[in-house]
Formats: structure tokens, sequence, C-alpha cells
């Protein structure tokens, strides 16, 4: 029988700490990286872990913060409104070709994606000179982008229209899927790119600065805190909210051009608009809760609210599951963004043969190289048991096998 509800963990005077992780391993280091983060004067009620709940730099991955009269840029992260976005087409599996090779190299091709090191020639992961729809949708965005850089020049000089409708690194990616009945669906994973990455960076070290000038001491530097009411708060929420659209708009236009680099290598005709999702999962946003207006940070967590869609991808290799929230309370309407690593990526690197690689993405069409090691499935939790383990905030609707794995 599937095991469902949360495990309280409750530690000297800090708040509550409910985590969805029955089955599924936590680090020891995460727990107490939750606890630095529980001890905050203004969280309310209590704090939340997913069960892809992980160590991160500045908050826990994994973990739903609702404040009160303050917010942290650090909690939020750098990856501001990193998130997913899946759509499913009228194709059938047996429209694909019997080699996917083809399909790989067109999104390739389409999306740019990764990062050239060194200083010399372009960034590969950025546009040379970016295409219509990419400016087109900047246009919606500039101006906002403009207030924001009048009170911080600084950020001016970050990679923003040259990023809007790329990928990026890491855990980002681009795939093909089936789903339970063999229809094909586009998804992928990316958030706002360098501008976002600055923007973060920026009000991560203005907090750190603010709490040496009052000297506030906290029981970690990067749970540094803009008070509600100061021009730096409003500042932050103001950037944070236009880097959030940033997000939703890049993987707009990236899921616009891999659906015309898939057209471009299958001749059938075909739709790809039916049932899109597009969810965040870095990101803060007001509230309501337990009948109060709060600020929810959620790091590596998804929205869950009665009805509402979300995604919850796995590896390179594993399954992922289109979900429809159930609306929690106790979990702040929330759910797990992934199923959350278990090895560091210089571990993974470490542990994990090319040989285990190869055989764990057997059947998918995606590197094979030992570039991709930290992305390999056996650095993630098993999904199986991260979605057991909140069984009561989500739904399964669709469960979603990759075909094709685009990594930056």
């Amino acid at each position: 029988m599937t095991q469902t509800g949360y495990e309280l963990q409750q530690v000297g005077d800090g708040a509550p700490i409910k985590m969805w992780t029955r089955g599924v391993p936590v680090d020891d280091k995460a727990r107490d990286q939750l606890a630095r983060a529980a001890k905050m004067p203004f969280i309310f009620k209590h704090v939340a872990a997913m069960p892809d709940v992980h160590v991160g730099i500045g908050a826990t991955v994994g973990s739903v913060i609702p404040t009160k009269g303050a917010v942290i840029p650090a909690a939020v992260g750098v990856d501001i409104g990193c998130g997913m976005m899946a759509a499913r087409t009228s194709l059938m599996a047996s429209d694909l070709p019997d080699n996917l090779e083809g399909i790989r190299s067109a999104i390739e091709k389409a999306v740019p994606h990764g990062r050239s090191s060194g200083r010399g020639g372009r960034d590969k992961g950025a546009w040379g000179d970016p295409p219509s729809e990419t400016v087109e949708v900047w246009a919606t965005l500039v101006h906002r982008f403009d207030r924001i850089v009048a009170k911080y020049p600084k950020l001016e000089r970050a990679n923003h229209l040259v990023h809007l409708g790329t990928l990026g690194t890491g855990n980002h990616f681009i795939e093909l899927c089936l789903d339970e009945e063999q229809r094909v669906w586009v998804m992928l994973h990316s958030g706002s790119r360098g501008v976002g990455n600055a923007i973060g960076r920026y009000f991560i070290e203005l907090a750190k600065e603010d709490m040496r000038k009052w000297h506030i001491n906290l029981p970690d530097e990067d749970l540094a805190y803009f008070p509600e009411g100061t021009d730096h708060f409003d500042d932050y929420v103001e950037a944070v909210e236009w880097a959030q659209d940033f997000a939703k708009l890049n993987r707009h236009v990236m899921m616009t051009h891999t659906i015309a680099a898939l057209r471009g290598q299958i001749a059938k005709p075909f739709t790809a608009e039916c049932e899109a999702v597009n969810c965040h999962h870095n990101y803060v946003t007001r509230e309501n809760h337990f009948g109060e207006n709060v600020l929810v940070t959620r790091k590596g967590a998804v929205r869950a609210a009665k009805g509402t869609m979300g995604i919850i991808p796995g590896s390179m290799g594993a399954k992922s599951f289109i979900v429809r929230g159930l609306g929690n309370a106790d979990s702040f309407d929330s759910c797990s963004h992934g199923a959350g690593r278990v090895m560091s990526r210089t571990q993974a690197k470490k542990e994990v043969s090319l040989a285990e690689h190869v055989a764990d993405t057997a059947g998918v069409e995606c590197r094979k190289d030992e570039g991709v090691i930290d992305e390999t499935p056996r650095a993630y939790k098993p999904i199986e048991k991260v979605m057991s383990a909140q069984a009561d905030l989500v739904e399964v609707v669709h469960t979603l096998k990759q075909v094709v794995c685009v990594k930056g």
C-alpha cells in the first residue's frame, strides 16, 4: 500500500518542517540546511520539504518557504523562474522515423544550447543574430527591464536578448517523449538564463550587504533577506517577477523552434497545442494560505493547487509525469520538481562509468559521452519512489518516457 503524508521534523525553537520523504533518501546536510531556514523569525507556519529534497546553494532544493514580511533572495536562487514546458502533439510513435538521430540533430541546430568557455568568439549557447520571433518577444519585456536597469545599471550588461529562446547547460534539456498511449510529446526545461542569473546574484549580494550594515546575525549568510517595506524589497520583487516572465517566454520561444525543427523532419502534418503546460519551479509569488496572504518561495518545487497542472521530470533515462495538483494545504499547494539528486555532479563524474551511463540511457537518442555523466540517471533518486512519497500532493495524468534527449 502506498504511504502518504509527511513526517514532522522539529529542531530547537525553529518552525516545524513537514517532509514528504517517506521511502526516499534525505542527506543529513539537507536536513541541517532546512533547519537553518526554519529558524528565520518570519517563517509562516512551517517549512515544507518535497521528496526530491537535496542540498542547494543558498537554500535547499525541493523546499517550500512561506514568509510574512520578508523575502530571501538566495532561497529563490540564481536560476529565477526555471521550470518546465510540455506540449502533446497529434503524432503517434509510429509516425517517428526508426532512427531518431536526425531529430536530435535538428533540435540541436534550432535551439542554442551549452556554453562556450573562454572569451574568444561567440558563446554557442547564445544567439549570434537573434531570430525575428525572439526579437518580437523581447520587445514585450524590454520596457520593464529598462526600469530595473535605471536603478541597477550593472544589470544592463547581462545576456538577455541573445539568451531568449536558448537552453543553457546542466540539468536543462529538450526531450521528445511517448505517453502511455504512444502519443508524442515535446518537453523542455530551462529558466531565465544569463539575465536571471545576474539579477539573482546581484540581489543576493545586496541582501548580504544589508545584513552587515544592520548588524543582523544569521544562522547562514545565504539566508540574508529584504524586509517588506524597504526599497530593496520592492526592487527585488519587481526584478524577480520580470525574470520569471522572461523564463516563461524563454520556454515558449524554445518550444516554437523545437516544433519547427520536428516539422522539418516529419512530413506528416501535425498539431502541437494539445494539453500544453508551462510551470515554474524556482520562484517567489504572493498566495493565500491558511487564511493569510504570504510570500511563497518554491526552490525546486511546483505549485500543485487543486486542479493545477504540473510537470515532474525524471532523469535522462527515467519516466516523467504530467500531474494534476490535489491542493494539499500542509504542502502550501506544492509538489516536487523532479527526482532530486543523490550524487553531486563531482561525485557522479567520479563514481559512474561511461558504460553504466550508456546502459542506463539505452533506447534514448541522447549524448553518450563523458560530458554528461554528471546528469546520468544514477545521479538521481528513483522517480517512482519520489512519486509514491507525494501521492497526497498530486495525481498522475500522463506518464511519459523520453526517446530523444538534448542536453546543454
